[in-house]
Formats: structure tokens, sequence, C-alpha cells
């Protein structure tokens, strides 16, 4: 171990071709407060804005999309009694989903969307730990 080794994830930043269109995905469905847009003075690669979302940095700068979509996704916590409210403002801003992985009894519920460069978010109401006590009982329980 490295003394004053890793405290935590610091930042995710995502390049997204169009910043308004990606910072309403991240304000109108995930609650999003925008704290910072560089406009034209840019400090780092290309224009960018900062967001905080359930108190993590979420930083999103002008590039081009990836290339092509994957499982690779972020996931963030929701309550389950807010599912049906989330999957409405998914709906609203047109954004396509991705079917849910089959899942057992116990690992609670997901919804996955795009966006409109190939990153994909998931909502998701469990925990990690609710997840380890689920699969510690095996497949049959």
């Amino acid at each position: 171990m490295i003394e004053g080794g890793i405290e935590g994830l610091s930042h995710i930043t995502l390049i997204t071709r169009d910043l308004e269109r990606m910072s309403a995905i991240i304000e109108q469905v995930l609650d999003g407060k925008q704290v910072y847009a560089s406009g034209e003075e840019t400090f780092s690669l290309s224009r960018e804005k900062f967001f905080v979302v359930g108190g993590q940095w979420i930083a999103i700068m002008e590039g081009e999309s990836l290339p092509s979509r994957t499982y690779n996704h972020i996931a963030f916590k929701i309550a389950a009694s807010a599912i049906d409210a989330y999957r409405a403002r998914i709906e609203e801003l047109g954004l396509e989903f991705r079917e849910s992985r089959p899942r057992i009894e116990g690992e609670g519920q997901s919804l996955y969307f795009y966006d409109e460069d190939n990153h994909l978010f998931e909502l998701h109401t469990g925990t990690l730990n609710e997840r380890l006590e689920r699969y510690r009982r095996g497949r049959t329980a």
C-alpha cells in the first residue's frame, strides 16, 4: 500500500460532440448541477463543463463520440421507488434504452440507456452489499 494512496473516485470525464445535449441528460435525467462551463476560454483539451451528480464530479468535454456501443457503463444508485420516474425522464429526452441483462431475485433493478455519443448509463436500485449477499446464497436460493 502507498501511504496517502487512493482515497476514492475523483471524477468521471465523458467526451461528447454536443455539450448542450449532454448537459440536458445530466441535468434532466441525473439531477446534476452544473458548477463550471469553460465557454471559449479552455484550460484543458477542449470546451468543457463540470457537474455534480449525487456528490460525484462529472466532467464533459467536446470531442469525437465513441466509435461503437459496448457494455462499459457508468451506474448511478437510485431508490427502487423512483425507477418509473427515471424511466419517464429518459423517455422524455428520447434516449435509447438497452435491454437489461437477466437478473436474479435480490440483485436490484436497472434502467440502461445510451446517449448519442455511445455512452451507456445505468440507473440501479441495488447496492454492492445486497448483491454480494444474494450471490452468497447461490443461484437456486
